[in-house]
């Protein structure tokens, strides 16, 4: 087994698809089930760095998006700029969960094994889809495994040790016999 990766200490709030308006408002899709991230005089990050903060001027919703002006932002042309730029916030900003529910940037680089010690790579991905989190895992020789995140199928989670225990889900995390 790999050792462990430092936590990762940035996380994707909500990503800028375009410019809106004449007065550097930009349109922005939400990553975050965290409301208060948008509210006014909230600090955001352009990029996994201190180096550009952004404080929240205003947002209002719109057709499943935000609108939000920066008090950094004066105009569209500094707004047009930002266009596909990713907005974080520091890791250790987001709220505590329920028991047994987890942050992506909790679970992402951990080790994934299978009840019976098979290493099923490091998790790289957690695809949130209508019925359930899907975990991709994808090991040394490059093999993906989806690991549909069920409680029938998650043994355990240790964050601290950075470590998944899985069942074998034959099709999804078994390996294929001959």
């Amino acid at each position: 087994m790999s050792s462990p990766e430092p936590p990762v200490p940035w996380v994707a709030v909500g990503r800028i698809t375009r410019a809106h308006g004449i007065r550097g408002e930009v349109k922005v899709l939400p990553l975050t089930d965290v409301e208060e991230r948008f509210t006014p005089a909230s600090r955001l990050f352009l990029g996994e760095s201190q180096e550009r903060p952004l404080t929240v001027a205003a947002s209002r919703p719109d057709r499943g998006r935000l609108l939000v002006r920066f008090e950094e932002i004066p105009d569209r042309t500094t707004a047009e700029a930002l266009t596909g730029a990713y907005l974080f916030v520091p890791a250790d900003s987001s709220p505590p969960l329920p028991e047994g529910e987890f942050w992506p940037h909790q679970l992402i680089g951990a080790e994934v094994l299978t009840e019976s010690g098979r290493s099923l790579g490091t998790l790289r991905e957690v695809v949130h889809t209508n019925a359930n989190d899907v975990w991709i895992t994808r090991d040394n020789g490059g093999a993906e495994s989806l690991v549909p995140a069920l409680r029938d199928v998650i043994v355990s989670v240790d964050t601290d040790a950075r470590l998944v225990v899985v069942r074998e889900v034959p099709g999804l995390t078994a390996r294929e016999e001959d």
